[in-house]
């Protein structure tokens, strides 16, 4: 008989879980904020080429079709945004191939708000409000808000914002990362990503919450363009201890501008030779149908409670990780 078959997580736990879930549930409820469920399967998916998906056979005969476990509900969420929603959350599974580790799983729980009419800097009061209130039984320093260009010269002393191919790679060597100059070539974007990884996130949120805001915009993902500085984006991270626990921004709504960054994505995977990704025209279409001011933000919520109970490995908060599916 298997032996495996056992959670691998504590019931405890699972409880935990459970009260977190309904706190944030009544965080939104006592601000008015609709939740709502999208697809898990569809038609298209992500250009990101950081991003790896699922496929799933779709066969009713005599016809098969290709559709996409989703990597986040970002995109059919925008399109409630667009059809006069309001502001919205959704606490659900996304997908992600290729991710397992301490911190991954290729299932897991996120949970993804946008805010109509915020800026982001209201988002981030908004957010530091509900990671402060999950954590009022093990309270945490006070947050704190670094913006992008000072952390990555603090700890590394280059400017992320001016592209030096022969500082980085004295620098990668430096720090005997001499692997990062065959991995990120003259890809800025890579390059950053790497660096902030082995270098800077380690450092961030030590028992706090650190956002840093204003990405370059080589970063820009879906982030519109600051209009004082075209050089950083409207985009935010979390860290505590270390760990990224989420992502947001000031959302793009130029549809046009939306469509060129999808397709520069796209010619990216194709010249990594990485799957085939279908670009979503049916966002591009609520784009230009019209998607109101707002900003939006999506969080791990497995890692989160990796946080609020200690746990050494996401495996130890999720009832039965990939190892024991």
């Amino acid at each position: 008989m298997l032996q495996d078959w056992r959670p691998t997580c504590s019931l405890e736990l699972m409880r935990l879980r459970a009260q977190m879930l309904a706190e944030i549930r009544k965080f939104f409820a006592d601000r008015s904020v609709l939740e709502v469920e999208t697809p898990l399967l569809g038609h298209c998916i992500g250009t990101d080429p950081q991003l790896d998906f699922f496929t799933a056979d779709y066969w009713l005969p005599p016809r098969r079709q290709t559709l996409f476990l989703q990597t986040s509900p970002e995109f059919a969420m925008k399109r409630l945004l667009a059809a006069g929603s309001g502001s919205i959350y959704q606490i659900g599974k996304a997908f992600r191939n290729g991710e397992s580790g301490r911190f991954h799983n290729p299932e897991f729980t996120m949970l993804e708000w946008y805010r109509v009419g915020f800026t982001l800097p209201q988002l981030m009061d908004e957010i530091a409000e509900l990671i402060e209130g999950l954590f009022s039984g093990k309270p945490l320093k006070e947050t704190r808000r670094v913006s992008y260009q000072d952390v990555f010269v603090s700890f590394t002393g280059l400017d992320p914002l001016i592209f030096s191919y022969q500082d980085y790679c004295a620098f990668a060597r430096e720090c005997e990362l001499s692997e990062a100059v065959g991995i990120c070539g003259q890809d800025h974007a890579l390059w950053l990503d790497f660096i902030f990884s082995h270098k800077v996130q380690p450092h961030l949120g030590e028992n706090a919450l650190c956002m840093v805001y204003g990405y370059p915009a080589c970063q820009s993902s879906l982030a519109k363009i600051n209009e004082d500085n075209p050089q950083i984006v409207e985009r935010v991270e979390l860290f505590i201890n270390g760990i990224e626990l989420g992502n947001g921004y000031y959302e793009l709504t130029d549809a046009e501008e939306q469509s060129r960054r999808f397709d520069k994505e796209l010619a990216i995977r194709h010249l990594h030779k990485q799957p085939s990704a279908v670009k979503d025209q049916r966002l591009i279409a609520a784009l230009q149908s019209g998607l109101p001011e707002c900003s939006g933000v999506a969080v791990g919520l497995d890692r989160l409670l990796m946080l609020l109970s200690d746990s050494a490995s996401i495996d130890n908060v999720l009832s039965f990780s990939i190892r024991s599916a």
